[in-house]
């Protein structure tokens, strides 16, 4: 940016202004030339002649006003496009004027920091993981080794159990953990379709009644993405007793409806946050909804709990294409 900022340019203000003076002062000359070369060489050719020139005149104001304005702003627009994708690019190297080069040097410094800032979070959370899962492992081995021993007590295999229990759940946790770092990763661009995902949704929960409607409607999430939301929807479902579900999609949104006990007034302003859990007894981590609600955001969607006379309701909201 430095070496960007050495090299003159325009301000806007001298570019727009120029744009139109430079109109205006074409049109007058042309009125004045036309009155004075129609009585020489004629009216119609004066005004074919004259056309001609001011068309080509145009041109090259037209040429500026692209290379100084729309160029810029179109390179800038597909580098934050391809920035907020996950995707390489290069940033731009053509900035127009000093307006747009300022604003260029904030967006591209945004996403550096941005992209730092996210690259640190992940980077955190894999140190986090790597160095808490060797002791958690060496607490597991280690209580299964003592339950093979006789001289335990009640007490003692009572308090080991609870050990082990308490090894299993900081395995999940860790486990919930790495899946919400990957999920605020924006990597499951593309589209996809409920149909694609049925087979597997009621091979995966055969306990569940699903029931899809607008299966063949095109999403804007790829796959593997759309198959995470599911998966964490339905499995919070079976987890807290839903015998059916039914999947609506519908224009830019997707409700996912069960017939469950639903969720008390309280539990509705956590459910979203990181370990809040009403099921840990059944194996819940608390981090489900976190995921989804991750991988939602990274994808410029929302999912929200809406209102239900039965069960639980929620509705996902896609980005507009």
């Amino acid at each position: 940016m430095a070496g960007l900022r050495r090299k003159w340019r325009p301000s806007l203000g001298f570019v727009l202004g120029g744009g139109l003076t430079g109109t205006l002062v074409l049109s007058l000359l042309g009125l004045i030339a036309l009155r004075y070369l129609g009585p020489e060489i004629g009216f119609r050719s004066a005004a074919g002649l004259l056309a001609v020139l001011i068309g080509c005149a145009t041109g090259v104001l037209g040429y500026l006003m692209v290379r100084l304005l729309l160029r810029p702003i179109s390179a800038l627009a597909s580098y934050s496009s391809a920035v907020e994708q996950g995707q390489p690019a290069e940033p731009p190297d053509h900035f127009g004027t000093q307006e747009l080069s300022r604003l260029a040097g904030s967006v591209l410094s945004m996403a550096d920091t941005l992209q730092r800032r996210e690259a640190s979070i992940r980077v955190f959370a894999d140190h986090v993981i790597h160095e808490l899962k060797t002791p958690v492992t060496a607490i597991r081995a280690a209580g299964e080794l003592l339950t093979e021993a006789d001289a335990l007590t009640d007490q003692d295999r009572t308090l080991l159990h609870q050990i082990l229990g308490a090894s299993d759940q900081m395995q999940m946790q860790l486990a919930a953990l790495n899946r919400v770092a990957q999920a605020r990763v924006p990597e499951h661009h593309g589209t996809s379709t409920i149909a694609g995902l049925a087979h597997k949704m009621r091979t995966s929960f055969p306990e569940l009644d699903i029931s899809v409607e607008g299966c063949e409607r095109t999403l804007p999430l790829a796959s593997s993405g759309l198959w995470i939301v599911l998966n964490q929807l339905l499995d919070n479902a079976r987890r807290h007793g839903a015998g059916r579900v039914a999947l609506t999609a519908e224009a830019e949104r997707l409700i996912i409806q069960d017939d469950g006990p639903g969720i008390s007034d309280w539990n509705r302003d956590h459910i979203f946050n990181p370990f809040f859990t009403t099921a840990r007894e059944r194996g819940g981590t608390g981090m489900g909804l976190t995921i989804v609600a991750n991988l939602m955001n990274a994808h410029g969607g929302h999912i929200a709990l809406i209102p239900s006379d039965r069960g639980t309701q929620f509705e996902i909201r896609f980005p507009d294409e």
